[in-house]
């Protein structure tokens, strides 16, 4: 089952993050776990803001991911990408439900500035998503 649903996942990837894509591949009650935010993401609106934002931070044409590990209905996805002259390293680890729709994702990302990069740039992106 895991492999299909990160077929869906790549799918999303490679056609552009559609958000009714994204729609249709999240879980009602879908979690989602930053590398800077200490609370979980809670609720399928919240973790579609988290990952549309991170898809206009990340997805420029560097991104790609570059290992995978999948065991049952759970994946780790390494992912590399360049934003604004610093490489960033992360890992997004993602669990499907039974319904084959993602119930949690969590991102990981190395190194510190990275992180301060990814924070900055989330922050703002949210920021004016809500405005």
């Amino acid at each position: 089952m895991s492999r299909a649903n990160l077929a869906r996942w790549h799918a999303y990837m490679d056609g552009g993050c559609d958000p009714a894509v994204l729609a249709g591949l999240l879980a009602e009650d879908a979690v989602f776990h930053s590398p800077v935010v200490h609370t979980p993401q809670a609720g399928k609106a919240l973790v579609m803001a988290y990952l549309l934002a991170a898809a206009k931070v990340l997805g420029n044409e560097s991104f790609r991911y570059v290992r995978e590990l999948v065991d049952g209905n759970e994946a780790m996805l390494e992912f590399v990408a360049e934003v604004d002259g610093i490489t960033i390293n992360g890992v997004d680890i993602i669990r499907w439900n039974e319904d084959g729709t993602i119930s949690d994702f969590k991102v990981m990302v190395r190194p510190l500035k990275a992180i301060n990069k990814v924070w900055e740039m989330m922050a703002a992106t949210l920021a004016a998503t809500r405005a």
